[in-house]
């Protein structure tokens, strides 16, 4: 494919995915509010008793459900998404590679779906509880836009940063990468890690970066092994072909 085809590839799989989102909006609407009382869930257990959060502006309870129809869509149709990005990767993979479309959609999903909820029961209650321990001698008046904002890019972090194995599948695959380099990189990666999960992590405090840390250098062990299997396999091959 030329440059401009894969513009035009990349627009199509863009529009595609874009319609794919704003049909899973209608059904996201219809579960916005039991959605919302979910998401919140990990604030309000630990505010008074009968305390809500508030908002500022006539529109902004609606904006706030708006938000939650996009970010619930956009996990009611994470694998046609994950499927329209292999489309648009796989005319530079080989034939025999592209079988590996279902486990790409379904792992992609997985860790996708799998870091979200790991934020969500896990880290973001330890931060929350931090934050109101922290403002306890003051009224709270948490605006419902804010909180919103601070879980959606929160929660989307992490769960893009559980991408890591699919992504290092398809890079060992390339040739980009290898287990013995990952290996040789590894205090190198526990460093950026770190830092991830500092700038992901919404509390400050240590224990709650350690608490997401460990399970992304967890991913990253997976990594290795994924990279080092893909490695194997690559020299079984490179093996079996004829001399001459």
């Amino acid at each position: 494919m030329t440059f401009l085809e894969h513009l035009e590839e990349l627009r199509k799989r863009i529009f595609i995915s874009f319609l794919v989102v704003l049909g899973g909006v209608v059904p996201g609407w219809l579960l916005s509010k039991p959605l919302y009382d979910i998401l919140s869930r990990p604030l309000t257990r630990y505010l008074p008793e009968g305390t809500k959060l508030v908002f500022t502006k006539v529109t902004e309870p609606f904006l706030v459900y708006m938000k939650v129809a996009f970010f619930a869509a956009i996990f009611f149709t994470a694998p046609i998404l994950f499927y329209q990005l292999w489309k648009f990767v796989s005319p530079g993979l080989y034939k025999k590679e592209r079988k590996y479309v279902w486990p790409f959609v379904f792992f992609s999903t997985l860790f996708f779906s799998g870091g979200a909820l790991f934020g969500y029961h896990v880290v973001f209650p330890w931060a929350c509880r931090f934050f109101i321990n922290i403002g306890s001698d003051f009224q709270s008046m948490i605006v419902i836009n804010d909180f919103l904002n601070f879980t959606l890019k929160f929660l989307l972090g992490i769960a893009i940063v559980f991408e890591m194995p699919t992504l290092v599948f398809f890079l060992a695959k390339l040739g980009v990468v290898t287990a013995r380099g990952m290996i040789r990189k590894f205090k190198y990666a526990v460093l950026v890690i770190f830092i991830v999960a500092a700038i992901i992590t919404p509390s400050p405090d240590m224990i709650s970066q350690v608490v997401l840390a460990v399970p992304m250098l967890g991913l990253y062990g997976l990594s290795i092994l994924i990279a080092w299997l893909v490695g194997r396999r690559k020299e079984n091959r490179t093996g079996d072909e004829p001399a001459g």
